[in-house]
């Protein structure tokens, strides 16, 4: 599993960067968490509001710290 957290580094980028590496820890899943911080890359991905999670592609959340629990159910669907 690939997930991105892409932002450019704010509070809010950095908190969903923490959500994310507990939910996989919490789950046990195998998974590469990169964080995405160029703004041209960032919009390649069709991303124009940051904090954004992708998880194998798919955007998952644009825009706003998702919850742990949020986060978690996207890991196992």
């Amino acid at each position: 599993m690939k997930i991105e957290v892409c932002g450019p580094g704010c509070a809010s980028c950095e908190k969903t960067q923490k959500i994310v590496e507990a939910a996989v820890a919490a789950k046990g899943v195998e998974a590469t968490i990169s964080k995405v911080t160029d703004f041209q890359e960032i919009a390649k991905l069709g991303i124009f509001s940051t904090p954004a999670v992708i998880i194998d592609g798919e955007v998952k959340c644009v825009g706003n710290v998702p919850k742990q629990a949020e986060v978690e159910s996207w890991l196992t669907s």
